[in-house]
């Protein structure tokens, strides 16, 4: 680690205050909202970079509760380090990584994705799942994320996106601007929070958008895969 972090802006902070408010439900609502095809999302992320390195060294971005990084020991990650800037989001995460006594594998710390807490060439691969979206500036975000892994190393993103078709597009956009952000304030009380998630997602630059942005970041080899009918892209990028 060093001293890029620096002072977390105020917005930020205040996203980082609206994430605390939702850290206690935030996994059940996860799996409840996405009909806990998420799992499988993950499990699909983190092969991209299980594929291409044994026992790899990755730096989770976002990491939230830490479930991605869980995943990425599953499949053999060798150490793998979250940041996230909601300190209660990472305190649910060390929980279970405590309870999964993975203490010695998996680091959780507080640390702003756009100015991240590390040297140049550190990990093996770079990986977010559904946090690049919440970046206030996402290539400052990426280019940070390419920053921190080696030469050769791998940088993933798994992001909402909308899906093509004109009924799964209708239902979706319904789904989105109206069941979840219902549910969600019904479960979590926290009203503005998931007003706040739908509209992050319906405003995301996805698909080609997101893949220009990627290579404003100076990624190269960038691949999409879309799952789910189009509802989650996995994004992957080299760096050169």
């Amino acid at each position: 680690m060093n001293s890029r972090q620096g002072n977390i802006s105020k917005d930020k902070i205040l996203i980082g205050q609206m994430f605390d408010s939702i850290a206690r439900r935030y996994d059940f609502l996860n799996h409840l909202l996405s009909f806990g095809i998420d799992r499988k999302w993950r499990e699909k992320a983190v092969r991209k970079i299980s594929e291409a390195f044994a026992n790899p060294e990755i730096l989770d971005v976002a990491t939230g509760t830490g479930d991605l990084a869980i995943e990425a020991v599953k499949q053999g990650a060798a150490k793998v380090t979250g940041i996230d800037i909601s300190e209660k989001m990472l305190e649910a995460g060390r929980q279970k990584i405590k309870a999964r006594n993975l203490e010695n594998r998996i680091e959780l710390l507080e640390c702003d994705s756009e100015n991240i807490c590390f040297e140049d060439n550190t990990f093996d691969a770079a990986m977010a799942a559904f946090g690049v979206r919440n970046f206030r500036d996402p290539v400052k975000g990426l280019s940070e994320m390419r920053r921190v892994v080696r030469h050769g190393g791998l940088v993933v993103v798994l992001e909402f996106s909308k899906p093509g078709g004109f009924i799964f597009k209708h239902f979706y956009n319904f789904y989105f601007n109206n069941l979840l952000p219902f549910a969600g304030a019904m479960v979590s009380r926290q009203k503005n929070a998931y007003k706040y998630l739908n509209e992050s997602v319906m405003e995301f630059a996805d698909k080609e958008k997101f893949i220009q942005l990627m290579m404003e970041s100076g990624l190269s080899e960038i691949k999409q895969s879309r799952m789910t009918g189009g509802i989650a892209t996995i994004y992957t990028g080299v760096k050169k």
